[in-house]
């Protein structure tokens, strides 16, 4: 998937898959939601999925993928939708060529003629806390493991344009709604590193929408992501997404004006809550943008294992 231009092209998509999520059965929310001890969003379902042994190899420059990939993706993906059929409800397979074991899924959504991209992200390297391993792997292929989590990500993301040939879906150009993250250097010699303000901006954006007194770590609402603004949503089924794009809406009217102020005050500042640019902004977001996360509820408690992981809810 490239993005390092503000683009995202599709190369290929699977008729097969596609089918599978259409004639899917009704949503049924069997999973809750948490966040592990190094903040990776993920899912655990009520009954254990294997992820099937996987080719680790792929050249890049093939921009479709390999009969015995895509023959194992589709067995594996056919049980998970049946598992979870609410989360990929109208979306859409692809193929990212840079990045296998990632599967991609999108939406297209418009409103008040702004377009937007749903991006699902599946993750599916084992993390030894969080499987069994059945089989081994080799050199050219991964382990086979059980597991109940399923780590993915999930982004909202505004765009210009929606490409299309042919009357297919090519690629989508994303709106840079920031101007730029990169704020300078330190170090010296082979130790220098660059200093951007990705997260700086994130939690800007974050904070500025929450109650008073009110904390969601580690879950962030709003993110500096492909150099602009994007939303994670919580909620998964389609109406829940969007529910969430609406409040994405509402949220980016407000920000947008102030984008030059916001991005100044963090040139030269960590963020802080105490900064004026922040005070001043926080004073005049409107109460219904602020209500909905009043019912975002984040409990911290530790696993099997003694490690600290988080379940996230949102109260209806």
């Amino acid at each position: 998937m490239e993005e390092a231009n503000g683009f995202i092209r599709l190369y290929y998509t699977d008729d097969e898959i596609n089918t599978a999520i259409k004639t899917s059965g009704p949503a049924d929310e069997n999973y809750t939601c948490h966040y592990s001890q190094n903040e990776d969003f993920f899912l655990k379902l009520k009954e254990p999925f294997t992820v099937p042994h996987m080719p680790i190899h792929h050249d890049v420059t093939q921009k479709k993928p390999s009969q015995e990939y895509i023959g194992l993706l589709r067995s594996f993906l056919k049980v998970l939708i049946a598992a979870v059929p609410g989360v990929f409800t109208n979306l859409t397979y692809f193929f990212d060529p840079g990045e296998t074991l990632r599967p991609c899924f999108f939406q297209i959504y418009k409103t008040n003629s702004t377009l937007f991209l749903y991006l699902m992200r599946l993750n599916l390297l084992f993390k030894p806390q969080y499987g069994e391993i059945t089989e081994k792997g080799t050199n050219d292929i991964t382990q086979e493991y059980v597991t109940q989590n399923l780590f993915f990500e999930a982004d909202i993301i505004p765009l210009t344009d929606v490409v299309v040939e042919s009357s297919k879906v090519k690629g989508f150009n994303i709106s840079r709604t920031v101007s730029e993250t990169w704020i300078g250097e330190t170090g010296r010699g082979y130790f220098v590193q660059g200093i951007w303000m990705d997260n700086e901006l994130t939690k800007f954006f974050t904070r500025l929408f929450l109650p008073p007194g009110k904390r969601i770590y580690p879950y962030y609402p709003f993110i500096c992501k492909f150099r602009t603004i994007c939303h994670t949503p919580i909620d998964f089924s389609p109406e829940g997404r969007k529910r969430h794009l609406s409040l994405f809406g509402k949220a980016m009217d407000f920000i947008l004006p102030e984008m030059d102020t916001i991005q100044e005050a963090l040139r030269h500042n960590e963020f802080s809550e105490e900064l004026e640019a922040f005070k001043d902004l926080y004073k005049r977001v409107p109460e219904d943008l602020k209500g909905p996360w009043q019912r975002v509820s984040v409990e911290r408690y530790l696993n099997e294992q003694d490690f600290r992981e988080f379940t996230i809810k949102y109260a209806d």
